[in-house]
């Protein structure tokens, strides 16, 4: 159902929308009680029609409604409308982290802070038992006030954080899914959203908090570099590069800190028991590489192996002595 200005949902006034995707249109709408602006997401039609979306949907509001962080964008409530149903989310002003990097890379220290802010807001829901699923840069918002928001839990899973591996939850994993602020063509939100999947994701499998390891290794990659971490013509290609291939690491920037390139490839480690075991070890990396302490242990390591290389240079063109 498509709202236009002006339309009631319960208190609330349609403003305008603000973008759609696989779980729903999202509007800009105010909230005529307390004066403030929320999101206004609406559950489609045909979903509605369909019990299991119609569960998926409603379990996205008790799954947001439980978790409470500053870095994780809140849930005011959910209304019905006319057989509708409609989640009331708070409306986050700024941009997506996806059309920040549109511009560019960001630097170390922006890329460290701001992921450090992803990192804490998927700490804090895996110790809810909520599995994300679905984390990319264009469900990352940065406000204008410089705080970082994760977005859209509309394929989270609760219950111990543990996922089915059943075909019919694998494709609904690999649905596309849009948050507000962020507008693309359906065949980009799907390569958009298959590009960040864990390959024990794009296998089917079953999942557990480590699959939001590997997508937040996705986005800290892309925040370093400019680009996705893995890439392909289509979703075939791009899953076969996940599968098989690897990010390419000399796009990394000359000035990244080493302990911060450890922390990239223990997230992308495709064996999911060799990878990094949880959100809160690597926020405290990223904060370790932020402080004076990590900064200095990064700059020795550099200087150590920058004069390991010169020393090795120089002996390589230094004039050898004859043996008489």
């Amino acid at each position: 159902m498509t709202l236009t200005p002006g339309t009631k949902v319960g208190p609330y006034e349609i403003i305008g929308p603000l973008g759609a995707g696989g779980m729903g249109e999202v509007y800009r709408a105010r909230d005529t009680r307390l004066g403030r602006d929320v999101a206004i997401k609406a559950l489609p039609a045909e979903f509605a029609r369909d019990p299991e979306r119609l569960a998926r949907f409603e379990r996205e509001a008790k799954l947001l409604a439980s978790l409470s962080h500053p870095n994780i964008a809140g849930i005011y409530g959910l209304e019905l409308e006319d057989d509708h149903r409609y989640l009331v989310l708070e409306y986050i002003e700024g941009e997506t982290l996806a059309a920040r990097l549109m511009q560019g890379p960001l630097g170390v220290p922006e890329t460290v802070e701001v992921c450090a802010g992803i990192a804490a807001a998927l700490e804090s829901a895996h110790e809810g038992g909520v599995v994300h699923r679905d984390l990319k840069s264009a469900n990352v918002m940065l406000t204008s006030t410089g705080v970082v928001k994760v977005l859209d839990f509309g394929l989270a899973k609760g219950g111990g954080g543990v996922a089915s591996g059943s075909s019919a939850d694998g494709a609904l994993s690999a649905s596309p899914t849009m948050t507000y602020g962020y507008m693309g063509t359906e065949a980009g939100m799907v390569l958009g959203t298959a590009a960040y999947m864990s390959p024990e994701q794009a296998r089917g499998r079953a999942l557990d908090k480590r699959t939001d390891i590997w997508s937040f290794g996705c986005v800290l990659f892309e925040c370093l570099t400019g680009k996705q971490a893995f890439a392909g013509e289509t979703v075939s290609d791009l899953i076969a590069h996940i599968l098989t291939g690897e990010p390419d690491w000399a796009a990394l920037p000359a000035a990244t800190p080493p302990r911060l390139r450890e922390l990239l490839r223990r997230c992308l480690e495709k064996d999911a028991r060799r990878r990094l075991r949880d959100m809160g070890d690597a926020r405290i990396e990223l904060e370790e590489v932020l402080s004076p302490r990590g900064s200095a242990s990064s700059a020795a390591v550099s200087a150590s192996v920058a004069g390991a290389v010169d020393a090795a240079t120089r002996a390589a063109v230094a004039p050898k002595k004859s043996a008489g």
